[in-house]
């Protein structure tokens, strides 16, 4: 049934709109307006995404940076689908969860608090946006005994000034205290909720009783929380020195409320991309909420999850099979899952819905709008890469082994490990077939899976122990590579993989910390008469933490920090190289060649950019000269620190998607004409130290995005010497021919004409076996049972010879062994009638086999298999086991 549609009358204000209006109301009580972080959270490691809109303060919340203003507004693309906020499955079920959403916010960094919060939010919500007064119902924290927390009495005293003290709630520390993540800025929060039920139903049951009990009416609108305190590791609770607001609001939660809807999917937010998909799927939306309503689930999931997929590549991310790419590829499958399953559309669709959500977002969200095509372009691979997997994991399905009336878990967790199936849609495919579902079977597959994971990334990090408080962290880096007098602020230990590795945070450094895709800076640190070498220059939010081999003994020491300064310009020098190439794809392949992300160090340059064919030959040779041409002109590097950024947008630097810029930038300019960019990375004085370029490799990293590998000064030297090295080998192999090319291309000739002799008599081998093999065939029950150790080294040979015996002996079941390139192999052919009327399966005989005896594996479909190994010595008591097993079942 749908929801209970809403009676009460409300402005039908646009989305848009509502997104303004907050704003400017914020605007006008001195908040400074700041654009959306990007979704995927670069600059702390504890996140994988934004996931709410406070996390680009974090820092100003714990101290560690000062910020340009004390009020702060805006709205934020955020996440919710890892970690403690996983809300996943949820979506699409419902009428108010969602992936992405839009999270409009006000903070005060150390200036107002609750008063303040509490009064403009009522204003706002009753006096500006004209809700209903009567239907709001506000929660309060209640305390809690174990972090010894009071009951906030305080904002439940600001409340009564604006409603009844029987609509103010009192809730755990569950409901109303709210914590980023296990450790950060945290604080008691007062949440506002509102009754969007008709009068009637709200008169048969109060409001207050529905607070926070998952009634999809009456719903959690605005969250204000008061940030007073710091989670540590340990769980311990310490007051932080200045008090902050930090507010969330559900921006499709609200135009809900204003528009009059009962459901988020019902605003301007989501019924263009519905109707979209009506459309195109030739379905019906009908705006149910029961459990069976498939076409309506599956419409509001690929609404949802659209937006999500598209704002995470915008930003830079990539879907992939670890970390943040795994996660937007798990969205993008659960969306094709759904279209494919209950809306009927069996090609890719995602990606048709790019140009609607664009242009929806183009003003407050105008990174999608850029990029488009770019984005539009790798979906559309995910789809349809998915969907041959898809079908790949259906047909599987079809095969496995149903003997008993169940899907057992192993081969469940097999379709959602190997094939991306949800477990829902295994579920749902057993379910028309008559078949139970091993799930106990298929969680404890699946939680073995995540023990090894957590144990891969097994990860503890330990409190900061200060030394010193106070302070910001200040780097010097561009300028110096040594610092002496440097003080240790605090310090902290770290198990990783059961080993300890130790950090330090100075007030003043000259180490780099990775960032921007530069590896970050090795060095020495001398504590005292102590050496400490570090190992690495990692970025936390805005602390420079340097990973050290062991900890000062005497942490109050003056510390002398010295950069390993040939690594730094071996990294300087990558970095610099980058810039030119980036240039020279503009001019040389046109301006939409736009860096997707790189990967420098001393060694080499990996680069990621948007292309949609491969780079050709002459096409990396002109790259590769007008970067060598720009290294011989000894370019002087021009760098203008704290510009701000309208001044360096209308300088034309390049700016990259998914970058969050402050209000100054630094700007770094080798020719004005050539290459100009926003960069916080080191370079090089000028370019002629860089001495010279060399492209190694070019390939694809996923759809419309191609990537350079490329070396530079001494390692560019020493690739190309040794490339001459190989080739003067190659040249005294054939005895230092006058045309090494043609002698080469005369025997690959010669070496292809020969293989083809070989391949010729291997098979008359294999057909001169084929009589006496036949005739070995045993009747056994209704079969022609064949088994033989066969002398082929030759696996195409191999299964020629099975299929064509299958071919000629009727009923017959077949297994072969042989030894192919010094590694044992398997091979089962059973004749279709057979595998159903005697419940035989190659793949799960082979498998068996492989495992018990040549330490190997394979699988297969019921009437053929194949299976490897290591230990040939097995090869013949896997075969005596396989007759044996075949003549026991074919006697029944």
């Amino acid at each position: 049934m749908p929801l209970r549609p809403v009676n009460h009358e409300q402005t039908r204000m646009k989305s848009a709109a509502i997104r303004t209006k907050f704003l400017e109301f914020f605007e006008s009580r001195s908040h400074r307006i700041v654009p959306s972080a990007p979704i995927v959270n670069k600059a702390d490691p504890s996140l994988m995404f934004t996931n709410a809109g406070m996390n680009q303060f974090k820092d100003f919340f714990l101290g560690n940076e000062v910020p340009p203003n004390r009020r702060i507004a805006d709205t934020q693309k955020c996440l919710r689908v890892s970690g403690k906020h996983n809300d996943l499955e949820e979506v699409g079920r419902d009428s108010y969860h969602h992936t992405m959403f839009e999270m409009l916010g006000n903070w005060s960094v150390g200036d107002y608090f609750k008063q303040e919060a509490i009064d403009w939010a009522w204003e706002l919500l009753v006096d500006v946006f004209g809700v209903d007064k009567e239907r709001i119902y506000i929660t309060i924290f209640e305390g809690d005994t174990q972090d010894g927390l009071p009951a906030d009495e305080e904002a439940a005293s600001m409340w009564e000034r604006h409603l009844p003290a029987e609509r103010i709630l009192r809730f755990g520390k569950k409901d109303n205290f709210w914590e980023m993540g296990d450790t950060g800025p945290c604080g008691p929060c007062s949440e506002i909720h509102y009754d969007l039920r008709d009068d009637e139903i709200r008169r048969q049951t109060p409001g207050a009783s529905l607070v926070n009990q998952d009634n999809p009416l009456v719903v959690e609108i605005w969250n204000l929380v008061f940030i007073q305190f710091n989670r540590l590791a340990s769980g311990r609770l310490e007051a932080l020195p200045e008090k902050h607001v930090d507010t969330g609001m559900g921006f499709e939660r609200l135009c809900m409320v204003l528009q009059g809807k009962s459901s988020n999917y019902d605003t301007d937010v989501f019924t263009p991309f519905i109707q979209a998909i009506e459309r195109a799927s030739g379905k019906t939306y009908s705006f149910s909420y029961e459990p069976g309503a498939k076409t309506d689930i599956a419409m509001r999931v690929v609404a949802d999850h659209i937006r999500a997929v598209a704002f995470t590549i915008a930003d830079g991310q990539l879907p992939s099979n670890t970390g943040a790419g795994y996660v937007i590829r798990r969205i993008l499958r659960r969306a094709v899952r759904y279209y494919f399953s209950f809306l009927d559309i069996k090609e890719p669709f995602l990606h048709t819905l790019i140009p609607l959500l664009a242009q929806t977002f183009q003003t407050v969200f105008p990174e999608l709008h850029a990029q488009q095509d770019q984005v539009a372009t790798i979906i559309k691979s995910e789809e349809s890469a998915f969907l041959q997997t898809l079908d790949n994991g259906l047909k599987r399905f079809e095969i496995l082994d149903t003997t008993d009336a169940v899907i057992n878990g192993k081969d469940a967790f097999e379709l959602y490990d190997t094939f991306g199936f949800p477990i829902d849609l295994t579920r749902l495919l057993a379910s028309e077939k008559g078949l139970k579902l091993d799930e106990r079977g298929f969680e404890e597959a699946l939680r073995k899976q995540k023990e090894r994971s957590r144990a891969d990334a097994k990860k503890a990090v330990g409190d900061w122990h200060e030394v010193r408080t106070g302070g910001e962290v200040e780097f010097v880096g561009y300028d110096q590579l040594e610092v002496n007098l440097a003080q240790i602020l605090k310090y902290r230990t770290v198990e990783v993989k059961g080993k300890n590795e130790f950090q330090l945070v100075l007030n003043q450094t000259p180490f780099y910390a990775e960032s921007g895709g530069q590896a970050g800076d090795t060095g020495t640190l001398r504590v005292g008469n102590q050496i400490v070498r570090v190992i690495d220059t990692q970025k936390e939010n805005n602390l420079i933490i340097h990973r050290v081999d062991q900890l000062p003994e005497d942490m109050t020491a003056p510390v002398t920090a010295e950069v390993d300064s040939l690594r730094r310009q071996a990294v300087s020098c990558n970095h610099s190289a980058t810039h030119l190439m980036h240039a020279a794809l503009h001019k040389i392949l046109g301006n939409h060649a736009v860096q997707k992300g790189q990967d420098v160090d001393d060694q080499r340059i990996r680069f990621d950019f948007n292309h949609f064919q491969k780079v050709d030959a002459a096409e990396l040779i002109r790259i590769e000269d007008m970067v060598n041409e720009k290294i011989r002109a000894n370019i002087t590097l021009e760098e203008a620190r704290d510009v701000p950024i309208q001044e360096a947008q209308d300088a034309g630097a390049m700016m990259l998607f998914g970058e969050k810029y402050g209000d100054v930038v630094r700007m770094i300019t080798f020719d004005p004409s050539f290459s100009r960019e926003l960069c916080g990375g080191t370079h090089v004085s000028s370019t002629g130290e860089i001495g010279l370029f060399k492209i190694i490799s070019e390939g694809a990293v996923a759809a419309g995005v191609r990537r350079i590998e490329a070396v530079t000064a001494l390692q560019a030297e020493s690739f190309l010497r040794g490339q001459l090295n190989l080739l003067d080998e190659i040249k005294e192999l054939f005895k230092n021919p006058q045309h090494l090319v043609k002698q080469v291309s005369d025997l690959i000739e010669e070496n292809k004409t020969l293989r083809k002799e070989i391949d010729g008599l291997r098979t008359e081998q294999a057909m001169a076996l084929k009589e006496d093999l036949r005739r070995q065939a045993q009747q056994v029950g209704p079969a022609h049972l064949l088994v033989a150790h066969l002398p082929l080294n030759d696996g195409a040979a191999l299964k020629s010879l099975a299929f064509q015996l299958e071919n000629e002996i009727e009923s017959a079941v077949i297994v072969f062994g042989a030894v192919i390139n010094d590694k044992p192999q398997l091979m089962i052919a059973i004749d279709k009638s057979l595998c159903s009327s005697h419940g035989l399966h190659a793949g799960n005989l082979v498998r068996t086999l492989a495992a018990s005896h040549i330490q190997g594996g394979g699988g297969g479909q019921p009437f053929f298999a194949t299976a490897g190994g290591k230990d040939s010595a097995g090869l013949d008591a896997a075969l005596a086991e396989a007759k044996s097993l075949l003549t026991e079942a074919l006697s029944k």
